[in-house]
C-alpha cells in the first residue's frame, strides 16, 4: 500500500456531507420570494389525523410508515393538494432521490411558487446522478438571492463541472466566495474546486490563468505545485513551491509540500530541514510528523523516526499510515512484537477506512 499520498481532492465526500446537512434540515430558503401562508410546511392539504401522523412519523425518521399513510391519502383523494409534496419530502429523507425528484416535480405543477420544492428537486436530481437536470432548479435559487444557500450554490458549481460547463462553474464559485468572476481569485477558487473533483487538466489551466492575472496571488503557486506533485511532475512542483515560499514564507503547508517533493527526489537532508520549519510554524498538523518519520527512517535514524511517528499517532490514533510506518521502524529496531502489533492495527484501520462510503 502507498505509505504517503497527497489527498487534496475529494471526489464526492465533501458534496455528500453538504447534502446530508441539507437533507437533515430540509428548510425553505430564508431569502427566497415570499409564499402565501400554507398548512404543513407549504402544503395546502387540510389538517387531519392521518396527515399529521405522517408528518410526525417523518420527524421520527419513520419514512416508510409515513409514505404508506401519504400514498393511501393520495389514492383516496387524488386531487388533494400538498400530499405529493409530502411524499417527495419522505422520499428525500429516505434517500430515494429519483422518486423524490419526480414527486417534487408534480408538487410544482400544483404550486409553481413552492421555493423549497424547487431547491429540493434540484438537489434530488443531483444526488440521483442527473446533474444536467439539477442545474435549472438550482439556478433559480441563485436568482432569488445569491447568498441564500451557499451549500446549494456549491452543488450547482459541481453540476456545471460534471456537465463540462467549466466557465459557468467558475462563475458559480466566484459568486459563492464573493469575488469578481474574471479575477485571479475567481480562477484560483475554480481551480481548487476542479482539482477536488479530479478535473486536473482544467484545474491546471485555471491555476495558470490565476498566476497570469496576478503572479503574487497567495496560494496560486502552491496549488500548481500540489497539482504537479499529484501528477509526479516533481521538478515543476519544486519550482512552484519555491515561488510560493518567496511570496508566502510564513505558510507551514508550503514547507511540508516542498519537503514531500524533495523526499521523492531522495533529498532527505533538505526534506528534513523543511519539515522542521513546517512543524515550528504549525505543530498541530499530523502530515509533517508522518513525513518526518518516513524521511528519518530513510536516513537510518530509526529511533528518531519512531518518536516522530508516535507524535503523529498521539494526534491522530486512527490513521493507518503512521501505524504502518511505525511497524516498519520497530521491525528495523528488532522489536518484532511491537512491529506485529502496529502492522496489524494499520491493516485493521485501513480495512475500516476503505469500508466507509
Amino acid at each position: 500500500m502507498p505509505l504517503l499520498r497527497l489527498h487534496f481532492h475529494y471526489p464526492l465526500a465533501g458534496v455528500l456531507a453538504v447534502c446530508a446537512v441539507l437533507q437533515a434540515q430540509s428548510r425553505p430558503l430564508q431569502d427566497a420570494p415570499k409564499q402565501e401562508p400554507a398548512v404543513q410546511g407549504g402544503s395546502s392539504a387540510p389538517r387531519d389525523g392521518s396527515f399529521d401522523q405522517a408528518t410526525r412519523l417523518m420527524q421520527q425518521g419513520k419514512n416508510d410508515e409515513a409514505l404508506a399513510l401519504l400514498e393511501g391519502i393520495a389514492v383516496a383523494e387524488p386531487s388533494r393538494r400538498g400530499v405529493v409534496r409530502q411524499i417527495g419530502m419522505a422520499y428525500y429523507r429516505k434517500s430515494d432521490f429519483v422518486k423524490a425528484a419526480a414527486s417534487f416535480k408534480k408538487a410544482l405543477e400544483e404550486d409553481p411558487s413552492d421555493n423549497e420544492a424547487i431547491q429540493l428537486m434540484g438537489l434530488s436530481y443531483y444526488l440521483a446522478g442527473r446533474p444536467a437536470e439539477a442545474i435549472a432548479p438550482l439556478e433559480k435559487v441563485q436568482t432569488w438571492y445569491p447568498n441564500a444557500n451557499v451549500d446549494a450554490a456549491y452543488i450547482l458549481g459541481v453540476c456545471y463541472m460534471q456537465t463540462k460547463d467549466y466557465p459557468s462553474a467558475r462563475k458559480a464559485f466566484a459568486r459563492m466566495f464573493g469575488v469578481p468572476e474574471d479575477s485571479a481569485a475567481g480562477y484560483l477558487f475554480a481551480a481548487r474546486m476542479l482539482l477536488r473533483q479530479d478535473f486536473t487538466p482544467v484545474a491546471e489551466e485555471y491555476a495558470k490563468k490565476a498566476v497570469e492575472l496576478d503572479p503574487k496571488l497567495p496560494r496560486a503557486h502552491m496549488l500548481l505545485g500540489e497539482l504537479y506533485l499529484y501528477k509526479s511532475r516533481i521538478p515543476e512542483a519544486v519550482e512552484q513551491f519555491q515561488k510560493e515560499l518567496e511570496l508566502n514564507p510564513g505558510e507551514a503547508a508550503v514547507y511540508y509540500k516542498l519537503a514531500d517533493a524533495y523526499s521523492r527526489l531522495q533529498k532527505y537532508e533538505e526534506a528534513e530541514k523543511l519539515l522542521q520549519r513546517s512543524i515550528w510554524l504549525d505543530a498541530t498538523s499530523t502530515g509533517p510528523y508522518i513525513l518526518m518519520g518516513k524521511v528519518l527512517e530513510k536516513k537510518g535514524e530509526t529511533a528518531m523516526a519512531v518518536r516522530a511517528l508516535q507524535r503523529a499517532l498521539s494526534m491522530d490514533p486512527n490513521n493507518p499510515i503512521p501505524h504502518h510506518l511505525l511497524g516498519q521502524a520497530y521491525r528495523e529496531l528488532g522489536k518484532n512484537e511491537e512491529a506485529d502489533r502496529e502492522l496489524k492495527l494499520s491493516e485493521q484501520l485501513q480495512v475500516k477506512q476503505d469500508a466507509k462510503p
